[in-house]
């Protein structure tokens, strides 16, 4: 029975804590909040008496195996060498980190420790990039040369820690571009990548004034301070001559939402999002092939299971997890050449 405790008691808690109550070889045994109200809440309402509101007197409890980090960006990595170096396996919010010395150090930790450390990659572990992997990996798409995503939001900025760089760290490029980024990266092989151009803009502000259309909001939304970019952009080369191009918004004078994922390669194409499909051709003729499955779109709620039973099966049976420390490691390359880009407005080497 692996005792977990969970820090941070915000809106992506419940999707770790509910997979962990819901996963026999787990108890919940800890919770860990710096609001007491809400700490208290969660500790009612699912019956966890291990309360804290600081994360170091959770780690001092030598019952508790493993930890899930839902914090605010500019803790994850600060918590998780912590975590390690009190013995505990770690199962970290993306980003990673903020910055890439803070990603290095939390990879020497993990080396020196032994333990587990997966990054919460979460669209790794969905079933539609599941099955379009098993075709990757069986040559179905040939090399990949070149593909592009868009995480588009014409009105989301989320508000409180979200918008407030000195805890997130940056905007949408941070929230929602380290998703598109990572899984294009993992279905393209995970080629080194070296060289970023980037740009962030920081035109249109919180919006907090827009009437009549809702959107989601953080658990302590504030729409006083926003200090993070509205949109950011990228195209980043690799080793192999590959390409990703990659645009992320929280707002944006767009017309509507747009999410999508699409892979080119020599043999075939393929997108996971909005659907996954995918191209080929056979006898001269291009065929655009669906996938008979239970869900063509990114289930998320059953990925975040997915991804909460395999770091529980990695902790217990010691196996390597499909998200390692080092490719949080190389994500944080490319997003902070992505800031570095727009700032200097050059094109970064790495």
């Amino acid at each position: 029975m692996l005792k977990v405790g969970v820090v941070g008691g915000g809106s992506i808690s419940e999707f770790h804590i509910n997979p962990y109550i819901s996963n026999e070889k787990v108890q919940l045994f800890a919770l860990c909040d710096s609001n007491d109200q809400r700490l208290a809440d969660a500790g009612e309402k699912y019956g966890v008496t291990n309360l804290y509101n600081n994360y170091i007197e959770l780690l001092q409890n030598s019952e508790i195996d493993a930890i899930s980090i839902c914090t605010w960006n500019n803790t994850h990595a600060e918590i998780a060498v912590a975590a390690l170096e009190s013995g505990k396996h770690v199962l970290v919010e993306k980003p990673l980190s903020l910055t890439v010395e803070e990603a290095l150090a939390v990879e020497a930790a993990v080396k020196k420790s032994g333990k587990i450390l997966q990054v919460g990659f979460v669209r790794r572990h969905g079933s539609n990039t599941k099955i379009l992997k098993q075709f990757i990996d069986q040559g179905e798409l040939g090399e990949i040369y070149y593909a592009k995503a868009s995480c588009i939001r014409r009105l989301g900025n989320p508000g409180g820690w979200f918008s407030d760089s000195s805890k997130s760290g940056g905007g949408p490029l941070l929230d929602l571009g380290v998703h598109m980024v990572d899984i294009c990266w993992y279905l393209m092989g995970k080629p080194r990548p070296v060289s970023v151009s980037g740009n962030v803009y920081s035109k249109l502000g919180n919006r907090s004034n827009i009437e009549n259309l809702s959107f989601y909001k953080a658990a302590d939304y504030d729409s006083s301070l926003n200090d993070v970019e509205d949109l950011a952009n990228a195209l980043i080369r690799f080793e192999n001559g590959a390409s990703l191009y990659v645009d992320v918004s929280f707002t944006l004078h767009a017309k509507e939402d747009e999410l999508y994922v699409k892979l080119f390669g020599e043999k075939g194409g393929a997108e996971i999002e909005p659907e996954i499909a995918m191209v080929t051709e056979k006898n001269n003729t291009i065929l655009n092939i669906t996938p008979q499955i239970d869900n063509l779109s990114f289930d998320f709620v059953g990925a975040f299971t997915n991804e909460i039973n395999h770091f529980v099966d990695c902790c217990i049976a010691g196996k390597e997890t499909l998200a390692p420390v080092e490719d949080g490691v190389q994500v944080m390359r490319m997003l902070n050449a992505v800031y570095e880009s727009a700032e200097t407005g050059k094109e970064i080497y790495l």
